[in-house]
């Protein structure tokens, strides 16, 4: 009777311990999710502002390119 009692002590602790590691890897899953959700969130807003970026640079060309301020001079004609 003894090494009853003795064996449900152990495989009560087994359970519990599986139990235990189980709700952990769960745990560990969902973390994994959301972590990898952020991720792809993250890459898809900084597709989005690299876009944005080559929007903004070509319309700065644009202005600099239309504004007398930045056209290139000509330093060898000047010279003369």
């Amino acid at each position: 009777m003894n090494c009853d009692m003795d064996g449900d002590m152990e495989n009560q602790v087994e359970m519990e311990e599986k139990t235990r590691l189980i709700n952990q890897v769960l745990e560990l899953q969902h973390t994994l999710e959301d972590l990898s959700a952020r991720v792809d969130a993250v890459k898809e807003e900084n597709l989005k502002l690299k876009s944005e970026n080559q929007v903004l640079g070509q319309y700065i060309e644009n202005l600099m390119s239309a504004s007398s301020v930045f056209q290139t001079t000509d330093t060898k004609s000047k010279r003369k």
